[in-house]
């Protein structure tokens, strides 16, 4: 593979969802026009002026063979699951959640000061751990790094690196990145990604070039699936453009889901159904 600057492959406009007891998303992953980007097997966001659009929440309900992640930009939702878990994450905080082979829990959003807003990405889990015991971090704000650039670029680093500042959130299969990136009009920003790592952008705020040369100019709000490469290159080209980065290691291997399950075989599908069935789903703190 050559060192070079990541393309823009696709551009795709989220599309509306109702999911849990009624609440309207926007979602760019796990659709007809866009299945996933392995290891991404679902990339949501949520958010509304009104209330209506979220309460009902998402009651308690199933998962297993994946992390899921929740990052919040303003509002608050309250959980609780199976292994005894339970609290409220609200804006700049994390809930990294392992499903492995089986998790119950319940999100409920709510507004704080009349907002709510905030993304879901699922990733996907190798063979070897779609049956591990689960595993839950909610990591607090004041946790999560945010690197300062001095010609206005602002980082906050939840997973991986950026500019030899590591986020909080660590050994995780896929080895994933996980950036919310501010750039301001008119600057341009680099970011190392490994090559052969799968990459996306969320933009959600502004306008910004993605890419070298060819670069395309994208508008929130949109996901951005790159091509290969050594590096990612986004310049300001609005007031100011803000995303958020992604990246991860692709597992290859064979995908079977089926709503909140993500196995390799059909027959694992079947087998997390019957566990279901017979109340031997989930594990228990």
């Amino acid at each position: 593979m050559t060192s070079k600057t990541r393309s823009v492959a696709e551009i795709v406009e989220p599309q509306p969802v109702i999911e849990g007891a009624g609440v309207k998303l926007r979602r760019s992953i796990a659709t007809r026009r866009l299945n996933y980007v392995d290891p991404f097997l679902l990339f949501d966001h949520f958010g509304s002026d009104d209330p209506k659009d979220y309460l009902a929440g998402f009651p308690m309900h199933p998962h297993r063979g994946i992390d899921t992640v929740t990052y919040m930009l303003a509002g608050l939702v309250d959980h609780k699951d199976s292994l005894g878990n339970a609290g409220t994450i609200g804006a700049g905080d994390v809930q990294w959640m392992t499903s492995g082979g089986g998790i119950l829990h319940e999100e409920m959003p709510k507004p704080k000061d009349g907002e709510m807003e905030g993304f879901q990405l699922w990733v996907n889990l190798p063979a070897r751990l779609k049956m591990s015991r689960p595993r839950y971090r909610e990591i607090k704000a004041d946790r999560i790094p945010e690197v300062r650039r001095p010609d206005g670029v602002r980082v906050r680093v939840v997973a991986g690196t950026a500019d030899g500042v590591r986020g909080p959130v660590t050994e995780i299969a896929a080895d994933p990145e996980y950036l919310d990136v501010t750039v301001p009009g008119g600057v341009e920003y680099v970011q190392p990604v490994p090559e052969g790592h799968a990459a996306i952008a969320y933009v959600f705020e502004g306008e910004g070039s993605f890419g070298g040369e060819g670069a395309q100019v994208v508008a929130a709000t949109r996901l951005v699936v790159l091509g290969d490469g050594a590096r990612v290159r986004v310049t300001g080209t609005g007031d100011h453009v803000r995303f958020l980065l992604l990246s991860g290691k692709p597992l290859g291997e064979p995908i079977a889901r089926y709503g909140p399950f993500v196995m390799n075989t059909q027959k694992e599908i079947e087998q997390a159904l019957e566990d279901l069935r017979k109340g031997t789903f989930a594990w228990r703190g």
